[in-house]
């Protein structure tokens, strides 16, 4: 007996007030839950604190072999009976194989 699984989608909403930091924990506790997070921002500052949240999401999720990648795209989104564009990312886990690298595992190659 098989099933499809669909895993859940959480959003966030980003303000350009938003904490990067905090949004990154948000990131990457929804990411570890198995949860797809798609991030929404509407005017530069949103979307330059999202881009933050995204980097920073990334240096506490690698250490644990969780890599994660985000697709950009448009949303048409209605504020105050206003149509807006919002910039969305669909952030995503890419799962690592293998053993984590440290620094002595670059000492074999050569370029």
């Amino acid at each position: 007996m098989s099933q499809d699984f669909t895993p859940e989608i959480g959003c966030l909403k980003v303000s350009s007030k938003s904490s990067p930091a905090s949004v990154a924990g948000a990131i990457a506790g929804m990411i570890k839950d198995g949860v797809l997070v798609d991030i929404q921002a509407v005017g530069a500052g949103a979307v330059n604190q999202a881009v933050k949240a995204i980097a920073i999401s990334r240096g506490f999720l690698s250490p644990i072999g969780i890599e994660v990648v985000c697709v950009p795209s448009f949303a048409d989104i209605m504020i105050d009976g206003e149509y807006r564009t919002a910039i969305r990312f669909s952030v995503e886990p890419r799962y690592l194989r293998g053993v984590v690298r440290t620094e002595s595992s670059y000492d074999s190659i050569s370029i």
